[in-house]
């Protein structure tokens, strides 16, 4: 079965990351949610969120994808934790996906993942980056790299995700219990 970690930091969207939790979950997909320290995530809204464990227990473990949550506070944190930069780059290098919704592409930019591909995020977050290309779309895959624009693309980016690590058929029977 696929395992993903989710990294959690104070100031993340509550409606990505928890969409994107639970939507992997009821695929049967293992998520690992680790906080970037110890203790509760307060989210962008006052959404308290507890971690499963913390980014510094799981580091070394292998996975099959890391998601990161947007929000403008939490994007801000994941992008100047070296542990976050250095995770991502090894999953490139590994070949494994990575993905990022609203303002965390800008992670996956500052750490330099993000040269010459198509690329979506929240607007204005990309602006004077010239070394992607940007789109409108909800969701964007390149390679091993997957984009979304916000939280009103959750569902459709934790659908990708799914799809992406289960096929097509897991996807929709997930899809088809949610009633969409």
């Amino acid at each position: 079965m696929a395992t993903v970690l989710v990294p959690l930091a104070q100031g993340c969207e509550e409606l990505e990351a928890v969409t994107i939790i639970d939507l992997l979950r009821r695929a049967g997909v293992t998520v690992v949610v680790a906080g970037l320290e110890e203790g509760p995530i307060t989210a962008s809204r006052g959404v308290v969120l507890l971690p499963d464990t913390t980014l510094e227990a799981v580091l070394d473990q292998d996975f099959d994808l890391v998601v990161l949550p947007g929000g403008l506070g939490g994007a801000e944190r994941l992008e100047a934790d070296q542990r976050i930069a250095a995770l991502l780059r090894r999953m490139t290098e590994q070949g494994r996906y990575v993905a990022a919704i609203c303002a965390a592409p800008r992670v996956l930019a500052k750490a330099g993942l993000l040269k010459n591909r198509a690329v979506t995020a929240y607007p204005g977050i990309l602006d004077g980056q010239t070394d992607l290309r940007f789109s409108s779309a909800a969701v964007v895959r390149d390679g091993t790299f997957i984009t979304s624009r916000g939280p009103g693309t959750a569902l459709d980016f934790g659908l990708t995700l799914i799809e992406l690590l289960c096929g097509r058929e897991q996807r929709d029977l997930v899809e088809a219990a949610l009633q969409r």
